[in-house]
């Protein structure tokens, strides 16, 4: 995932984007890193089995892709304080994901970014996202 640009000071106002397209693989490869090995993450018959249409990203894998599009605009990931979300609609194999920031506010050195993350149909996957930023 690669954010749309670098920033090197942050300002009420900023914003970001970018995507994430989520591979067949991505749940099995994020399963190995995290030991998350629940089937319905891997195996897309018991996905369909417990109504959930298929097999479904990890909400960790889904909040890491968000954290990165921050530290990607940032550019450093130590500037990037707390991250916190609600996790709402479950991420699908083959979705796209859109991770929007809007910095809301800055109080000397912090900024507060909002974040909006929805999938290609309009559904926000994450919801209540919010990140505390370093600004300088």
């Amino acid at each position: 995932m690669k954010a749309m640009y670098e920033k090197n000071s942050i300002d009420a106002g900023d914003t970001f984007n970018a995507q994430q397209k989520i591979d067949k693989y991505r749940a099995i490869y994020y399963a190995g890193a995290s030991g998350d090995f629940n089937p319905i993450h891997i195996d897309a018959e018991f996905g369909k089995m417990v109504g959930l249409g298929g097999a479904i990203l990890q909400g960790l894998c889904t909040l890491g892709f968000t954290a990165d599009a921050v530290t990607t605009w940032i550019g450093d990931p130590g500037r990037l304080k707390k991250i916190k979300c609600r996790f709402s609609l479950p991420v699908k194999i083959g979705d796209t994901i859109t991770i929007e920031g809007l910095v809301t506010e800055v109080h000397e050195d912090t900024g507060t970014v909002v974040i909006k993350v929805i999938n290609q149909n309009g559904g926000d996957v994450l919801t209540n996202v919010q990140a505390e930023v370093v600004t300088k």
